[in-house]
């Protein structure tokens, strides 16, 4: 449980005191954007492995057992983040790495950036979030709740960083979207355009989801389904 708590702390850490930071500024000025991004893909890289074998050799401590009842509702709230996470790693996006030449297009705030202009770390959020519920126990705990702090506290750190590297150029987008979803729209800053989600790129997302499903049992041996 030792590693697996260090790995998290390890995990969440470089995002929290590197990724958006000043640091992260002072290191891109050494390194250039491209070095800094494979520094950086180094250390995440091996966050996630580090993560994914101390979860696997954690022990198995109850908290509130096995949340069985929950696995419908669950089934639908990870179908949304699949969604979420496919339409909006195909949607060109001001806030991804290499995006930035979105903001100088008039319509950058459009299709799922109208919901929220960080789709891919909410659809992580809701799934860290139906895993946490389900599992109960201890090391699930430690690694579904720091990946769901990590999605819920990187929106705000990519906000600082992007409005910090291109000033006036971000606002005009900031102000048309929302990091809470649907927030822009119930404001009235911006309009729910389903069309301009695109259905190629929901596909994508129910794919991912579909292949999740039928595989779920072989690669973790725990069925998703509902018995």
């Amino acid at each position: 449980m030792i590693s697996l708590v260090l790995a998290a702390a390890f995990f969440v850490g470089i995002h929290v005191f590197i990724s958006g930071t000043r640091l992260r500024d002072r290191l891109v000025a050494q390194l250039g954007a491209q070095g800094f991004q494979g520094f950086f893909s180094l250390l995440s890289l091996a966050g996630m492995v580090w993560l994914g074998f101390a979860y696997g050799h954690a022990p198995s401590i109850d908290l509130w057992g096995r949340a069985l009842a929950f696995r419908p509702i669950a089934m639908v709230l990870v179908l949304l983040a699949f969604v979420f996470v496919g339409v909006g790693l195909t949607t060109p996006n001001p806030t991804a790495v290499g995006g930035e030449s979105q903001l100088d297009q008039a319509d950058a705030a459009r299709g799922i950036l109208r919901i929220t202009r960080h789709p891919f770390l909410w659809g992580v959020a809701l799934w860290a979030f139906t895993h946490l519920i389900l599992n109960g126990d201890a090391a699930s705990l430690v690694l579904f709740g720091s990946l769901l702090l990590l999605a819920l506290g990187g929106p705000p750190s990519i906000d600082a960083k992007r409005r910090r590297a291109f000033g006036n150029k971000w606002e005009p987008f900031a102000a048309k979207t929302s990091n809470v979803p649907f927030a822009a729209i119930l404001q009235g800053r911006n309009t729910l355009r389903v069309d301009e989600l695109g259905l190629w790129r929901i596909g994508v997302g129910l794919v991912g989801y579909v292949a999740l499903l039928l595989s779920h049992h072989w690669l973790f041996g725990v069925s998703p389904f509902p018995t």
